[in-house]
Protein backbone atom coordinates (compact mmCIF):
# COMPACT_ATOMS: atom_id res chain seq x y z
CA UNK A 1 0.00 0.00 0.00
CA UNK A 2 1.16 3.49 -0.85
CA UNK A 3 -0.21 6.38 1.21
CA UNK A 4 -0.09 9.98 0.00
CA UNK A 5 -0.79 12.74 2.51
CA UNK A 6 -1.26 16.42 1.61
CA UNK A 7 1.27 16.36 -1.24
CA UNK A 8 1.78 19.78 -2.78
CA UNK A 9 4.03 20.85 -5.63
CA UNK A 10 4.42 24.16 -7.44
CA UNK A 11 6.64 25.45 -10.23
CA UNK A 12 7.59 29.11 -10.30
CA UNK A 13 4.79 29.84 -7.87
CA UNK A 14 2.16 28.03 -9.95
CA UNK A 15 0.56 25.17 -8.01
CA UNK A 16 0.37 21.84 -9.83
CA UNK A 17 -0.53 19.56 -6.91
CA UNK A 18 -2.74 21.19 -4.31
CA UNK A 19 -2.85 18.94 -1.30
CA UNK A 20 -3.33 15.42 -2.67
CA UNK A 21 -4.30 12.81 -0.07
CA UNK A 22 -5.06 9.29 -1.28
CA UNK A 23 -4.18 5.62 -0.95
CA UNK A 24 -3.06 3.13 -3.60
CA UNK A 25 -4.18 -0.34 -2.57
CA UNK A 26 -2.10 -3.52 -2.68
CA UNK A 27 -3.17 -6.21 -5.13
CA UNK A 28 -5.30 -3.83 -7.17
CA UNK A 29 -5.01 -1.78 -10.34
CA UNK A 30 -5.09 1.80 -9.04
CA UNK A 31 -5.87 4.26 -11.83
CA UNK A 32 -4.86 7.92 -11.79
CA UNK A 33 -7.49 9.39 -14.07
CA UNK A 34 -7.73 12.89 -15.49
CA UNK A 35 -7.17 15.07 -18.51
CA UNK A 36 -3.90 16.58 -19.68
CA UNK A 37 -2.31 19.02 -17.25
CA UNK A 38 -4.19 17.80 -14.18
CA UNK A 39 -1.06 16.78 -12.24
CA UNK A 40 -1.04 13.02 -12.84
CA UNK A 41 2.54 12.79 -14.11
CA UNK A 42 3.88 15.20 -11.50
CA UNK A 43 2.29 13.13 -8.72
CA UNK A 44 3.77 9.95 -10.17
CA UNK A 45 7.23 11.53 -10.32
CA UNK A 46 6.91 12.61 -6.69
CA UNK A 47 5.89 9.10 -5.65
CA UNK A 48 8.85 7.39 -7.34
CA UNK A 49 11.34 10.02 -6.17
CA UNK A 50 12.09 11.82 -9.43
CA UNK A 51 10.67 15.00 -7.85
CA UNK A 52 10.49 16.14 -4.27
CA UNK A 53 7.13 17.43 -2.99
CA UNK A 54 7.16 20.93 -1.54
CA UNK A 55 4.87 19.74 1.26
CA UNK A 56 3.44 16.38 2.28
CA UNK A 57 4.48 12.79 2.83
CA UNK A 58 4.61 9.55 0.83
CA UNK A 59 4.66 6.19 2.62
CA UNK A 60 5.33 2.74 1.18
CA UNK A 61 3.89 -0.06 3.32
CA UNK A 62 4.47 1.89 6.51
CA UNK A 63 7.92 3.21 5.59
CA UNK A 64 8.10 6.96 4.99
CA UNK A 65 9.77 7.67 1.66
CA UNK A 66 9.88 11.47 1.67
CA UNK A 67 12.74 13.06 3.62
CA UNK A 68 14.00 9.70 4.84
CA UNK A 69 17.58 8.44 4.83
CA UNK A 70 19.20 7.86 1.46
CA UNK A 71 19.57 4.15 2.16
CA UNK A 72 15.87 3.81 2.96
CA UNK A 73 14.84 5.60 -0.24
CA UNK A 74 17.21 3.45 -2.30
CA UNK A 75 15.80 0.26 -0.79
CA UNK A 76 12.26 1.33 -1.72
CA UNK A 77 13.37 2.27 -5.24
CA UNK A 78 14.75 -1.26 -5.67
CA UNK A 79 11.18 -2.52 -5.24
CA UNK A 80 9.73 -0.22 -7.92
CA UNK A 81 9.05 -1.34 -11.49
CA UNK A 82 8.24 1.22 -14.19
CA UNK A 83 6.47 0.86 -17.52
CA UNK A 84 7.15 4.03 -19.49
CA UNK A 85 4.72 5.61 -21.94
CA UNK A 86 6.91 4.92 -24.97
CA UNK A 87 8.28 1.65 -23.54
CA UNK A 88 11.77 3.29 -23.45
CA UNK A 89 13.62 0.24 -24.70
CA UNK A 90 17.29 0.48 -25.60
CA UNK A 91 17.49 0.29 -29.39
CA UNK A 92 20.95 -1.27 -29.32
CA UNK A 93 19.89 -4.14 -27.01
CA UNK A 94 17.93 -7.25 -27.79
CA UNK A 95 14.62 -8.00 -26.07
CA UNK A 96 16.50 -10.35 -23.72
CA UNK A 97 19.14 -7.72 -22.90
CA UNK A 98 16.52 -5.04 -22.30
CA UNK A 99 14.73 -7.31 -19.82
CA UNK A 100 18.00 -8.26 -18.13
CA UNK A 101 19.14 -4.65 -17.73
CA UNK A 102 17.52 -3.88 -14.33
CA UNK A 103 18.80 -7.18 -12.94
CA UNK A 104 22.37 -6.15 -13.74
CA UNK A 105 21.79 -2.74 -12.18
CA UNK A 106 19.80 -3.71 -9.07
CA UNK A 107 20.74 -7.31 -8.25
CA UNK A 108 24.52 -7.67 -8.62
CA UNK A 109 24.41 -10.72 -6.37
CA UNK A 110 22.62 -12.75 -9.07
CA UNK A 111 24.74 -15.04 -11.21
CA UNK A 112 24.56 -14.95 -15.01
CA UNK A 113 22.60 -18.20 -14.99
CA UNK A 114 20.11 -16.83 -12.41
CA UNK A 115 19.60 -13.71 -14.49
CA UNK A 116 19.03 -15.81 -17.61
CA UNK A 117 16.43 -17.96 -15.84
CA UNK A 118 14.63 -14.89 -14.50
CA UNK A 119 14.57 -13.15 -17.88
CA UNK A 120 13.28 -16.28 -19.62
CA UNK A 121 10.56 -16.63 -16.98
CA UNK A 122 9.45 -12.99 -17.35
CA UNK A 123 9.43 -13.11 -21.14
CA UNK A 124 7.38 -16.29 -21.05
CA UNK A 125 4.96 -14.67 -18.59
CA UNK A 126 4.22 -11.85 -21.04
CA UNK A 127 4.01 -14.21 -24.03
CA UNK A 128 7.37 -13.39 -25.62
CA UNK A 129 9.34 -16.55 -24.91
CA UNK A 130 10.48 -16.75 -28.55
CA UNK A 131 11.39 -13.07 -28.98
CA UNK A 132 14.50 -12.78 -26.82
CA UNK A 133 16.91 -12.38 -29.73
CA UNK A 134 14.87 -9.78 -31.58
CA UNK A 135 15.74 -6.08 -31.60
CA UNK A 136 13.16 -3.44 -30.63
CA UNK A 137 12.97 -2.32 -34.26
CA UNK A 138 11.80 -5.80 -35.22
CA UNK A 139 8.76 -6.00 -32.93
CA UNK A 140 5.36 -4.31 -32.83
CA UNK A 141 4.20 -1.59 -30.46
CA UNK A 142 2.22 -4.08 -28.41
CA UNK A 143 5.23 -6.37 -28.11
CA UNK A 144 7.35 -3.44 -26.96
CA UNK A 145 4.84 -2.80 -24.17
CA UNK A 146 5.10 -6.45 -23.18
CA UNK A 147 8.90 -6.20 -23.07
CA UNK A 148 8.49 -3.10 -20.90
CA UNK A 149 6.28 -5.07 -18.51
CA UNK A 150 8.73 -7.99 -18.43
CA UNK A 151 11.58 -5.58 -17.65
CA UNK A 152 9.54 -3.87 -14.92
CA UNK A 153 8.71 -7.11 -13.08
CA UNK A 154 12.12 -8.76 -13.61
CA UNK A 155 13.55 -7.62 -10.23
CA UNK A 156 10.43 -8.96 -8.41
CA UNK A 157 8.97 -5.51 -7.93
CA UNK A 158 6.52 -4.76 -5.12
CA UNK A 159 5.22 -1.58 -6.74
CA UNK A 160 4.48 -1.21 -10.45
CA UNK A 161 3.95 2.18 -12.10
CA UNK A 162 2.56 2.42 -15.62
CA UNK A 163 2.52 5.72 -17.51
CA UNK A 164 -0.20 5.63 -20.21
CA UNK A 165 0.41 1.93 -21.02
CA UNK A 166 -2.05 2.01 -23.94
CA UNK A 167 -0.60 5.05 -25.64
CA UNK A 168 -0.24 4.45 -29.40
CA UNK A 169 -1.92 1.04 -29.38
CA UNK A 170 -4.99 -0.14 -31.26
CA UNK A 171 -8.08 -0.96 -29.13
CA UNK A 172 -7.65 -4.75 -29.21
CA UNK A 173 -3.98 -4.59 -28.24
CA UNK A 174 -4.84 -2.06 -25.52
CA UNK A 175 -7.30 -4.51 -23.98
CA UNK A 176 -4.68 -7.26 -24.01
CA UNK A 177 -2.13 -5.02 -22.28
CA UNK A 178 -4.73 -4.03 -19.67
CA UNK A 179 -5.53 -7.68 -19.05
CA UNK A 180 -1.85 -8.56 -18.70
CA UNK A 181 -1.23 -5.78 -16.17
CA UNK A 182 -4.33 -6.85 -14.23
CA UNK A 183 -3.25 -10.51 -14.19
CA UNK A 184 0.27 -9.71 -13.02
CA UNK A 185 -1.01 -7.35 -10.32
CA UNK A 186 -3.20 -10.06 -8.80
CA UNK A 187 -0.80 -12.93 -9.42
CA UNK A 188 2.06 -11.27 -7.53
CA UNK A 189 -0.02 -9.05 -5.18
CA UNK A 190 1.63 -5.89 -6.52
CA UNK A 191 0.58 -2.33 -5.76
CA UNK A 192 -0.01 -1.12 -9.32
CA UNK A 193 -0.52 2.55 -10.20
CA UNK A 194 -1.59 3.40 -13.76
CA UNK A 195 -1.73 6.89 -15.22
CA UNK A 196 -4.44 7.05 -17.86
CA UNK A 197 -7.10 9.12 -19.52
CA UNK A 198 -8.49 6.08 -21.34
CA UNK A 199 -12.05 5.22 -20.33
CA UNK A 200 -11.64 1.75 -21.85
CA UNK A 201 -9.01 1.01 -19.20
CA UNK A 202 -11.34 2.36 -16.52
CA UNK A 203 -14.09 -0.03 -17.61
CA UNK A 204 -11.72 -3.00 -17.96
CA UNK A 205 -9.44 -2.79 -14.90
CA UNK A 206 -10.52 0.19 -12.77
CA UNK A 207 -10.54 -1.51 -9.37
CA UNK A 208 -9.59 1.70 -7.59
CA UNK A 209 -9.78 5.03 -9.41
CA UNK A 210 -8.56 8.45 -8.33
CA UNK A 211 -9.74 11.41 -10.40
CA UNK A 212 -7.54 14.51 -10.51
CA UNK A 213 -8.63 17.91 -11.78
CA UNK A 214 -6.47 21.05 -11.65
CA UNK A 215 -4.18 19.51 -9.06
CA UNK A 216 -6.97 18.38 -6.74
CA UNK A 217 -8.35 14.93 -5.97
CA UNK A 218 -12.06 15.34 -6.65
CA UNK A 219 -13.22 11.71 -6.46
CA UNK A 220 -12.16 8.15 -5.76
CA UNK A 221 -14.04 4.90 -6.20
CA UNK A 222 -14.17 1.96 -8.61
CA UNK A 223 -15.37 1.20 -12.13
CA UNK A 224 -18.82 0.13 -10.88
CA UNK A 225 -19.38 3.49 -9.21
CA UNK A 226 -17.85 5.93 -11.64
CA UNK A 227 -20.75 6.26 -14.09
CA UNK A 228 -22.99 7.45 -11.26
CA UNK A 229 -20.47 9.80 -9.67
CA UNK A 230 -22.00 13.19 -8.85
CA UNK A 231 -18.89 15.29 -9.45
CA UNK A 232 -19.49 17.74 -12.33
CA UNK A 233 -15.87 17.77 -13.53
CA UNK A 234 -15.73 13.98 -13.52
CA UNK A 235 -19.06 13.65 -15.32
CA UNK A 236 -17.86 16.07 -17.99
CA UNK A 237 -14.66 14.06 -18.41
CA UNK A 238 -16.41 10.69 -18.55
CA UNK A 239 -19.24 11.55 -20.89
CA UNK A 240 -17.03 13.27 -23.42
CA UNK A 241 -16.58 9.67 -24.65
CA UNK A 242 -19.46 8.64 -26.93
CA UNK A 243 -19.08 4.95 -26.10
CA UNK A 244 -19.41 5.69 -22.39
CA UNK A 245 -22.52 7.77 -23.08
CA UNK A 246 -24.00 4.85 -24.97
CA UNK A 247 -23.10 2.39 -22.21
CA UNK A 248 -24.71 4.64 -19.64
CA UNK A 249 -27.88 4.86 -21.71
CA UNK A 250 -28.02 1.08 -22.00
CA UNK A 251 -27.71 0.80 -18.23
CA UNK A 252 -30.35 3.45 -17.53
CA UNK A 253 -32.92 2.26 -20.05
CA UNK A 254 -33.10 -1.40 -19.25
CA UNK A 255 -30.56 -3.00 -21.54
CA UNK A 256 -29.45 -2.91 -25.15
CA UNK A 257 -32.59 -4.72 -26.33
CA UNK A 258 -34.82 -1.88 -25.10
CA UNK A 259 -32.86 0.70 -27.08
CA UNK A 260 -32.74 -1.43 -30.23
CA UNK A 261 -36.50 -1.97 -30.00
CA UNK A 262 -37.00 1.76 -30.48
CA UNK A 263 -35.44 1.53 -33.92
CA UNK A 264 -37.54 -1.40 -35.16
CA UNK A 265 -40.52 -0.78 -37.53
CA UNK A 266 -43.88 -0.77 -35.78
CA UNK A 267 -46.99 -2.69 -36.86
Amino acid sequence: MIEIHNVQKAFDGNPVLRGITCTFETGKCNLLLGGSGTGKSVLLQCIVGLMKPDIGSITFDGTVFTNNKVGVRQEIRRKIGMLFQGSALFDSMTVFENTEFPLKMLTPEMTKEERRDRVEFCLKRVGLENAGNKMPSEISGGMKKRVGIARAIAPNCTYLFCDEPNSGLDPLTSIKIDELIHEITHEYNITTVIITHDMNSVVEIGEHIIFLHKGLKLWDGNKDEILNAQVPELKEFIFSNSLVRAAKRVDDEGGLEAILAETQPQG
